[in-house]
């Protein structure tokens, strides 16, 4: 539908807001509304205040919706012993004015006291809450340039009262939130449609793959590689793998490799802002190795210490050893200069014994995920060591089978990695639809006026 504009406009005054429509107003934040308040954290060596029965919210919860409910409460003590605790009524508007979240918002659903890094914008009187809320969603980029700063990204009460939002009558702010509810609303959930269908593609992909390298390729894939469709099966002696084509072995990884299965150094370099990249688990992401998530650079001087041990080849595959990504894979497709620190073990496959895509591959299924899963320890964090990964078993096949089923699943996990991509970018190309549409709405560009009745959005 193509929305129209208003009839008539005036200069706002503002450069990047150019005009607004006759009859709007400019209201600071701190005129629009009645009380402007924020709480703090009582101390939590103190069992009296936490555990009770007042909901308090931190900006981890302001997720651009309604809050109805808290992970953490606190007591009537709290509110006794803290006077800058104060309940705060249902409809607040809360802002996050504080580091990674700031302008993240939500409204209350139900009375809730804050931290002190959330900001409530209470009793509206010129500005109506859900078209504030739009507002600063809209403007959440700059404010959250207008928060950079020497140490913690911060907006201040202050900072936050002087901001100046051009708005029509209360009634006109109303409708404006009425209709951004309803369309974005639809928005909202075609994205969620289009996740879900992601995350189809991707259990589809990994199916495919725990399919084949387990028990072969499918019967015409298989006639056209010149292999039996129809293999017989056996047991594998692995109660995780369960059965596997009869002609294939079954080996631990150690016996599989070039070079024995080893890891990065044990010991912490010096990052630096530049130099040889230095990649751990959080590079680690889709069966590849991000470059732009590396854990920094280490010097020429480090490179060549650590590289006595190992040094990176294309088509080694890594494996996370320790963390919370613990099992991710990964295959070197670079020939560039680089290392790894220790949560990483790599992979030298012996081209005699195993192809590497092959092994890559398999590395990924449920099965061996499951292997991984099973094996691994706790101390701190989750880890599997290093002599478990070398004893972890392969199902292996012919060279000539491993060849077909890895080049088979080359071409058709890359079918799905495209459906996936054009997915995603709907996805993004609907999510910055969203971001226009707000944007035209709240500054007046297209008029709404009697589009659309009043929005229930689940506030009592």
């Amino acid at each position: 539908m193509r929305w129209q504009p208003y009839p008539k406009y005036k200069p706002s005054g503002v450069e990047w807001l150019g005009e607004v429509p006759e009859g709007w107003d400019t209201w600071k934040i701190t005129h629009g509304f009645r009380r402007i308040g924020s709480g703090t954290t009582p101390r939590s060596d103190n069992s009296e205040y936490y555990d009770g029965g007042i909901p308090w919210v931190t900006t981890s919860e302001l997720r651009e919706t309604v809050i109805f409910d808290t992970a953490a409460k606190v007591t009537d003590a709290a509110l006794r012993d803290y006077p800058t605790l104060r309940l705060h009524p249902e409809g607040s508007l809360l802002f996050a004015m504080y580091g990674a979240t700031i302008g993240r918002l939500g409204v209350l659903g139900i009375p809730a006291t804050v931290n002190q890094a959330c900001a409530a914008l209470i009793d509206p009187i010129h500005l109506e809450t859900w078209f504030t809320f739009y507002w600063l969603q809209m403007r959440r980029p700059i404010l959250i340039v207008l928060s950079a700063g020497g140490g913690q990204p911060n907006l201040s009460q202050d900072d936050l009262r002087q901001i100046r939002i051009p708005a029509p009558s209360l009634d006109e702010q109303i409708a404006i939130a009425d209709f951004l509810d309803r369309e974005t609303g639809k928005i909202d959930t075609l994205v969620a449609k289009n996740r879900t269908l992601i995350e189809r593609l991707k259990e589809k992909r990994s199916a495919l793959i725990s399919r084949t390298v387990t028990r072969g390729l499918p019967p015409d894939a298989a006639r056209a590689a010149g292999l039996d469709p129809h293999p017989k099966l056996k047991p594998s002696g692995v109660e995780w793998l369960g059965e596997v084509p009869e002609g294939w072995e079954v080996r631990p990884i150690k016996f599989l490799v070039s070079t024995p299965v080893t890891d990065g150094p044990h010991e912490t370099p010096e990052i630096l802002d530049k130099g040889i990249p230095f990649v751990s688990a959080e590079a680690i992401s889709g069966g590849q190795i991000n470059f732009k998530r590396i854990r920094g650079y280490i010097s020429e001087e480090d490179h060549r210490n650590f590289s006595r041990k190992y040094r990176p080849e294309m088509g080694d595959i890594y494996i996370v050893k320790s963390g919370a990504t613990t099992g991710r894979v990964a295959m070197v497709l670079t020939n560039m200069e680089f290392n790894i620190w220790s949560p990483l073990a790599a992979i030298r496959c012996n081209p005699n014994s195993i192809e590497r895509h092959f092994l890559y591959s398999y590395l990924q299924s449920k099965e061996f995920q499951t292997a991984i899963e099973l094996s691994w320890s706790f101390g701190t964090q989750q880890n599997i060591g290093m002599g478990v990964i070398q004893n972890l078993v392969v199902p292996v096949p012919s060279l000539k089978e491993q060849t077909a089923i890895a080049d088979f699943l080359d071409r058709e996990t890359a079918k799905i990695d495209a459906l996936v991509a054009k997915v995603e970018a709907t996805i993004e190309r609907l999510k910055e639809y969203r971001s226009v549409l707000i944007t035209v709405a709240v500054t007046g560009k297209i008029d709404v006026r009697g589009v659309v009745a009043a929005t229930d959005r689940g506030l009592s």
